[in-house]
């Protein structure tokens, strides 16, 4: 499995809120250099068989600013259609992977309302 990136609003509803599984969504940039660093660690994750999605801010912005993304990079957890969780910046990759798994394992006890 690997990251799946999103090009449009209608892919985004599709693969993240419609999922039956949590997603994690990195929201990022291609000049933004933390961005650049982060991504080799949830590639990882992703290959292992974390579902990640990857949202650019340039272009998709309305997506950006309907998730209030004003820093990157922005991980956000997402289950049943709902953001339940996010980190900002760049974190190393014991963090990441915490934050990935968490999801994964937790994501059927985890509280909507949190966000």
């Amino acid at each position: 499995m690997s990251v799946t990136e999103i090009t449009s609003a209608e892919e985004f509803r599709k693969v993240v809120l419609e999922s039956q599984t949590p997603v994690v969504v990195d929201f990022n940039a291609d000049w933004c250099g933390p961005c650049q660093m982060l991504r080799p660690k949830i590639e990882k994750l992703a290959e292992g068989g974390a579902k990640i999605a990857s949202v650019n801010i340039d272009e998709l912005d309305d997506l950006a600013e309907e998730y209030e993304v004003a820093s990157i990079p922005c991980l956000v957890k997402f289950a049943g259609g709902k953001e339940i969780d996010r980190k900002v910046g760049l974190l190393p990759e014991k963090k990441v992977a915490k934050f990935v798994e968490d999801t994964m394992v937790g994501s059927d006890e985890a509280e909507v309302e949190e966000a």
